[in-house]
């Protein structure tokens, strides 16, 4: 077994190093990432734009459970209860119209533009 003894301020050093490199490799989604809220049976925005590589967060916002559907199939929420969310990269540029899918007249669209 190898045991090797560094000096308190080296350790420091090498720990907060770590910490740095570790923190900085998380992906960085939930604090910045766009987010459309469902709330009184509707999507807020209604229109999203956003650039390719995108993760949009959909968080339902009223008491009831929604779906998120895309027209296009591309993606598709579980039912989603009250304070649920459903997370979606939008890898590639276009127009992709949603909408609910236990209440289909609820809609809302994402565009992804460079």
């Amino acid at each position: 077994m190898l045991c090797i003894r560094l000096p308190a301020r080296h350790m420091a050093a090498i720990l907060t190093a770590f910490t740095l490199t570790t923190a900085t490799c998380q992906p960085l989604r939930a604090a910045n990432a766009p987010m459309v809220k469902i709330e009184n049976f509707a999507f807020t925005p209604p229109i999203l734009t956003v650039k390719p590589g995108t993760t949009v967060i959909f968080r339902n916002d009223d008491d009831i459970p929604h779906q998120v559907v895309a027209n296009d199939s591309s993606f598709r929420s579980k039912a989603l209860d009250t304070s649920d969310t459903y997370e979606f990269t939008f890898t590639k540029a276009g127009d992709f119209a949603y909408f609910c899918g236990l209440h289909p007249h609820m809609q809302g669209k994402v565009t992804v533009a460079p």
